[in-house]
């Protein structure tokens, strides 16, 4: 049976999961949303959490947080105005400790351990490689496959020969295995392992709770209690309308206690926000 291009689900799924990391991926994008782990701050209180951004590097990429509906901007009066996470924002930030936890057993170290904040962005940027996570998907599916069919696949509509620059760079990031020239390619252990991380990712943007993740139908747990509902991986995105929800007095504790039980469960992750490394 010819191999053919993903399915539409599929295909869905990844691109929510690609748009996902596009929003958190860019440098320091990460640290912002840390830094507003807890109350709203004002803009000047915010940034002085993140004092190594000039302005004109800082405000572009909070509006670009609110504008991705991960911020929400809160006009108080002419003079008084706040920054805090939207319910879609703090519920993002658990996936944090799960890419931790692959980054240190996976992720290539020097001769000193990095921060786990740097962790996370290093694992960010192999994840956002151009094709990165529909050549994941499609070998994480068909287990070994030659690089002419694995374009088949992820690019149906390309010349086939596209697929190795990408497909290079995954070999290189330690993501993909193959024995070489003309032999299949198969997912790594590190490559196997993400299935925690993109599954939560999955889980994320696709509006499910991240317990749904062990129930992804790709990159899920085959030992997990069936789920209480279906995974619905053609679930649409939430519209920007509906992620920006307005924030009235307090924040959302229940969903703050998200992030402290992360913290709690991964005391690398206290100290997150900290400022880059010296």
């Amino acid at each position: 049976m010819a191999t053919t291009a993903l399915p539409p689900d599929v295909e869905a799924d990844i691109a929510r999961v690609t748009e996902t990391l596009a929003m958190i991926t860019p440098r320091w994008n990460v640290r912002i949303l840390l830094a507003l782990s807890g109350s709203p701050l004002r803009y000047t209180e915010l940034a002085a959490k993140v004092p190594w951004l000039q302005d004109g590097q800082f405000h572009p990429k909070l509006t670009a947080l609110c504008d991705a509906g991960l911020v929400e901007r809160t006009e108080h009066s002419t003079r008084h105005v706040t920054y805090g996470h939207t319910d879609r924002g703090t519920a993002l930030l658990p996936v944090l400790p799960v890419i931790v936890t692959w980054a240190e057993e996976y992720l290539e170290h020097t001769d000193r351990p990095l921060p786990a904040i740097e962790q996370i962005e290093d694992s960010l940027t192999l994840l956002t490689r151009r094709h990165a996570a529909a050549i994941l998907w499609a070998l994480k599916s068909r287990q070994e496959v030659s690089g002419r069919a694995l374009a088949r696949v992820v690019m149906p509509s390309s010349d086939w020969t596209n697929i190795y620059p990408p497909l290079r760079q995954l070999v290189a990031d330690g993501l993909v295995d193959t024995e070489g020239t003309g032999r299949p390619y198969r997912l790594s252990a590190a490559g196997n392992a993400l299935g925690s991380t993109l599954g939560a990712l999955s889980a994320w943007s696709a509006g499910q709770p991240l317990t749904q993740a062990a129930h992804h139908p790709l990159w899920g747990d085959p030992q997990a209690k069936p789920a209480p509902t279906a995974w619905v991986s053609s679930q649409p995105r939430p519209a920007p309308a509906t992620l920006r929800q307005t924030r009235t007095g307090e924040p959302t504790w229940r969903h703050r206690d998200l992030f402290s039980h992360a913290t709690t469960t991964h005391p690398k992750m206290a100290t997150l926000a900290q400022g880059p490394r010296r």
